[in-house]
Order: structure tokens, then sequence, then C-alpha cells
């Protein structure tokens, strides 16, 4: 980061604690969003093509929250999270789900210590004693395993014997999962997917950037990630979202999608196809993640384009179907479009 960047976002720090003239926050808010593009261009140059995911990555975790990314082996949703830790400074550690994988081997466990002739239990903290924990491969291991995270991802902390353990801050989870058609996965808990900010899928890049990736992946001189800010830059970044309006019409815009995408309060024509539809943490995981797309976008306010651009990631995982809605051969990605035209 450069002396004048430095500067500015200090600048706006100061000028939002103290309330300062909207000129300076305008001028402030315009450098901190040069600074989140630069993080952006960092990660392209060793993720390709990927512009979309990579905004939504970084949206879930200035919001402060947790992202799930979906798509099929092969499409770099490893290599992007090592990226993002690397250039958000954060200290990362990484999880490979398994079958046989316990909860144990991602909350730690006791052991028993023996000292002076004395012996007593001691703690192991395990790999989620990290600030950003990358969940490989998160719907390999068992439902039981997956629900090790639940505490962690919604309370950052973890209890073990009775006595609680704070996680490290900034704690973000960010889990990569394979489509549930494949052999060997396991659907997650419900309550585990409320956790994830947002759902974010991955699809196969078009022939450009495949054709990029072979000329720039298959040398000796390959892009590697370089640290863009620091943990504590990225805590500043997230208390400014938290601190920036929310006008009335953005948030009556959440309220009506989330409230049309339940079976009770559903429009008419879908009511026999919503089974169960997003509670209260959607409302809470838009009015956040528009904040962020806004402030990554350079813009004081977030607006109703936010609310859109974002009802599939945050709502997707939030719903399910009903026997109707499958047999008529609807999708739960179908239906959040047909709300957004229902209730705009």
């Amino acid at each position: 980061m450069s002396r004048s960047t430095k500067a500015s976002t200090a600048q706006f720090d100061k000028a939002l604690l103290e309330n300062s003239d909207p000129a300076t926050l305008i001028g402030a808010i315009d450098a901190i969003s040069d600074e989140l593009k630069l993080l952006s261009k960092a990660i392209d140059k060793v993720v390709f093509g990927q512009g979309t995911v990579i905004e939504g990555v970084l949206v879930s975790i200035f919001a402060g929250g947790h992202a799930l990314l979906v798509g099929v082996p092969g499409l770099a949703k490893t290599r992007l999270v090592e990226t993002v830790g690397t250039v958000l400074g954060l200290e990362q550690k990484r999880v490979q789900f398994t079958p046989d994988l316990m909860p144990s081997d991602i909350i730690g466990s006791e052991v028993m210590d023996e000292k002076n002739g004395r012996r007593s239990f001691r703690y192991i903290k395990g790999p989620i004693f990290a600030q950003l924990l990358m969940a490989d491969e998160i719907n390999r291991a068992s439902p039981r395993t997956q629900s090790a995270l639940l505490q962690a991802m919604q309370e950052y902390h973890v209890t073990m014997a009775g006595a609680r353990y704070d996680l490290p801050k900034p704690f973000h989870v960010l889990a990569t999962q394979n489509p549930l058609e494949q052999e060997g996965t396991y659907p997650l808990p419900e309550a585990q997917l409320d956790r994830f900010l947002m759902q974010i899928e991955i699809d196969y890049p078009d022939i450009e950037t495949e054709k990029r990736i072979i000329l720039e992946t298959t040398t000796n001189n390959f892009e590697k990630a370089q640290t863009i800010i620091s943990a504590e830059r990225l805590m500043q970044i997230q208390a400014v979202i938290r601190e920036m309006p929310l006008s009335e019409n953005v948030i009556e815009a959440i309220l009506k999608l989330v409230r049309a995408a339940r079976p009770e309060t559903a429009p008419a024509k879908f009511k026999n196809y919503i089974a169960w539809g997003p509670g209260p943490r959607a409302s809470q995981a838009l009015a956040l993640c528009v904040r962020a797309r806004a402030l990554y976008q350079g813009r004081l306010a977030p607006a109703l384009d936010d609310v859109i651009a974002l009802a599939k990631p945050i709502l997707q995982h939030r719903m399910a179907l009903t026997y109707a809605g499958r047999a008529d051969g609807l999708e739960v990605n179908h239906i959040i479009a047909d709300l957004i035209k229902e209730v705009y």
C-alpha cells in the first residue's frame, strides 16, 4: 500500500468517527474503494476470469461473514481461497473434509497431561483457530462433522469441556463444495447452510480464459499472490461497512424479497412451490452485503441494483422446493428470478 493510500484510509476512519462533512467522507470512500479494487486485481492475477466470483467472496468477507463456493473439481476453488487469505494478510489453515473426519479434528481435543506426578486434561486447539479457515470439500464429511462448525461460525468461539475459547479476530470460513450429485457427498444441514452469508457458484471458464490458464499456469513463471492489506485493516473496513447508511427504499426492497420467498407470505402463484424459505438471517445478510458491494464499487450507499445482484447468492441456499415444484422441473434459482420480477 502506498503512503498516500495509507493517509487516505486513515483520513477516512477519522472522518467516519468524527462525522466530518460529506465532501471529506466522499473522498475517503473513493480512496478505500480504490484499495478494495487493488485486492480484486491481485486475486485476478492468480485466479483468472472469475471477476463475479471474486467480488462475491470479497463482499462476503468485507461484510464479516462466511462463503460457500460450489463447483465441480478443477475450477480453482481451493486456489481462490488460498489467494484471498494471502492478499488479505490473514493467518489461514486448511481442513480437508473426508468421510472419516471427526469433529475433534476441527475444533481440537483434550489430552491427558502428567506433570509433577499429577494428571490433568489439557486442551489442544484444532485448526479452527485461524483467521481464515478453508473447509475444503466440506460436503465430503458426515453431517455430524460438518456441524462442528456451527457454534464457531455464529458465535466466534468454541466450547470444550464447559470452557469457552474465543477464536482469532477476524474469523472467516471459506468452504468449497462439490455438486451434491457427485459420488460420496452429503448435503449440508439447513442450520449449517444458513450460517454461510453467501453461496457462490463457480462455472467453467470461457474459451479465452481457459486459453489464458493454459498459457500462464503451465510454465515456471506463474504469478504468485502478494499481501495487499493486513487483518487489522480488514477489520477497519468491516467496521466502516456497518456505518454506511441504508435507505428506507433499500430496507423495503430487502423485506419484500425475503418475505416473498417464504411459503407463508409468498405471492399466491409461488406458495405451492416453496417448502421452506429464508429467515431473518437472510435479511441481515442482504443488509450487510449490499453495503459491502456499494463500497466495493465506490458508492456512498447501496441501491436496489445491489439487492437484485445479491439475491441469488444470499437466498438460494436458504430455500427448498416442494415436490410439486421439483416435479414441474423448477429450481430454486428460477423461483428467485421470478420473485424479483414479481416484487420489483
